[in-house]
Parts: structure tokens; sequence; C-alpha cells
């Protein structure tokens, strides 16, 4: 209770620190739960996608059995990879034949199909990487942000004592005790910020790396078996 009494004794200035940290925290306590949900389902769709994907001997099948997978990237990049193959053959007009009379790939159309599959990655990656910079700026900001009102709080304390005429505990300890409760309020702040960062930024990676290999994969059997 004696730190809720310094905080409710304490200026203008340290409250206001004090509340900008606290709006950080919660923040970013609901960005990390956030991000916690969204990519344990981006990555076990994810799975579930390539073990169809694999499995399947056509497209159109792989293409109805994930419907429904609104959180995999891989699975956006099929479909919207699908998508363009199906454009591609209406326009060809050769009931799903997608070469010309001499027997060419029409590198037009690989070309068309490439392009939807890397618009939809970096669409993908980007969905991925959503309010992780807030987390980066939560944990490079908020320590000076406490910095500051820790600052202050000496400030104050030394005008306590110029005030008081006399450098006893009593005059002092007040201003440093508002000072270390903004410090630890914006190392509050930070720390989970930082380690949430980190963590995510990792699976992200990971999950970019996958898409990679898929990407890979996917335009080698476009390119050998379909165009």
């Amino acid at each position: 209770m004696s730190i809720f009494s310094h905080i409710l004794t304490t200026d203008i200035v340290i409250k206001s620190v004090l509340l900008v940290l606290l709006f950080f925290s919660l923040i970013s306590w609901a960005i990390i739960f956030y991000k916690l949900r969204y990519l344990s389902k981006a990555r076990r769709q994810d799975k579930e996608f390539l073990d169809i994907f694999w499995e399947s001997k056509r497209l159109d099948y792989v293409y109805a059995a994930v419907e429904g997978f609104d959180y995999s990237p891989i699975a956006s990049m099929f479909n919207a990879t699908y998508r363009e193959l199906l454009s591609i053959k209406k326009k060809s007009g050769e009931a799903g034949k997608y070469r010309g009379m001499d027997g060419e790939r029409n590198g037009d159309n690989l070309a068309y199909v490439e392009r939807a599959l890397k618009k939809s990655q970096l669409s993908s990656i980007a969905k991925l990487e959503v309010s992780l910079p807030f987390l980066a700026t939560v944990g490079s900001t908020a320590p000076f942000i406490g910095l500051f009102g820790t600052v202050w709080g000496i400030m104050m304390s030394f005008e306590s004592i110029q005030a008081a005429g006399t450098a006893g505990l009593a005059v002092v300890a007040p201003g440093i005790a508002d000072s270390l409760i903004a410090t630890a309020a914006g190392l509050f702040a930070a720390i989970p910020a930082v380690i949430a960062y980190n963590y995510y930024s990792n699976k992200v990676r990971l999950m970019v790396n996958e898409m990679a290999d898929f990407t890979y994969e996917f335009m080698t059997i476009i390119d050998r078996q379909i165009l």
C-alpha cells in the first residue's frame, strides 16, 4: 500500500509518466496474448494444410479441403495461386491445358502465377508481423520514459532540500521513492515487451522460412506439371 500512497502524492509530471507507462504495458500485454493465440493457430493450420497438400493428388481437392483455414499463411498463398490458375484456365479456353500448340510452356502465365504467389506471401508476412513494431517500440522507449520520471523525481528532491535548508532523510526520501517508482514502472513495461518481441519474431521467422520453402516447391510443381 505504501507504493500506491507514494503514487498518489507524486506531482503531475510523475503521474503522467506512470500513466503513459501503464498504457504501454496494458497494450503490450493485450498484443502478447493476441499474438500467442494468432500464431499458435497459424502454425497449427499450416501443418494441417501441408499434410493435406502433400497427401492429395489434385489441387481442386486441396482447395476444397482447406476452406476455413483463415489463419494459415501458406493456405492463403495456395488459395491465391489456385485462383490465378483458374483465371488462366478460363482465359486459355483449352479445357485445363495450359500449353500452346507447339507444346512450349507459357512463360507469361507462369509469371502471373508466381506474381500472385509472391503477392500473397508478402500479404501473409505483413499479417504475421502486425503489432510487433509496437512491442519493439515499448521495449526501447519505456526505460527512457521511466528514466525521465527518475530524473524529475531527483530534481524535486534537490528542490525539497533547498526549500528545507537541510539534507535529512525525511526531506530526500519522498523524491527518491518517486523516482524509483518511475524506474520500476519503465522496466515493468519494457521487459515483457522485449521478451515477447524476440519470441514472436523468431516464430514469425520460422514461418516465413516455411512459406519460402512452399513457394519453391509449389512453383516447381506448377512449372513441371501444370503450365
